[in-house]
């Protein structure tokens, strides 16, 4: 959900921009790109600072997991997935509608 929200907001806020964008030319798909790439180095931030906050937690993890280590490459690399997924999709949805945003409504907002 604070992925949602976040991305909802930055999306939100750039919604002059996006007005702007359309206006000029871009496709809706190249607006969908530009904001789901601003939201990618705040994702991939997330995903190393949880490996790194796993990592120095291993001898309270270890007490936690059966039959995996703490340490376990696999594992991690599964888990950073699955978070890089659906922190990806969170920002699929405010992308998109502020994509399908009309360029004369989003240039009057303000």
């Amino acid at each position: 959900m604070g992925v949602y929200a976040v991305a909802a907001y930055n999306a939100r806020r750039q919604i002059r921009e996006i007005g702007v964008r359309v206006a000029l030319g871009d496709s809706r798909g190249d607006v969908l790109r530009t904001l789901l790439k601003a939201e990618a180095p705040s994702i991939l931030q997330g995903i190393l600072a949880g490996v790194a906050v796993a990592m120095a937690l291993t001898g309270t993890l270890s007490a936690l997991l059966h039959d995996v280590s703490p340490t376990d490459p696999g594992t991690l690399v599964a888990v950073a997935a699955f978070v890089a997924l659906a922190a990806s999709l969170a920002c699929v949805i405010p992308a998109r509608t502020a994509a399908r945003v009309d360029p004369v409504v989003a240039l009057r907002a303000e």
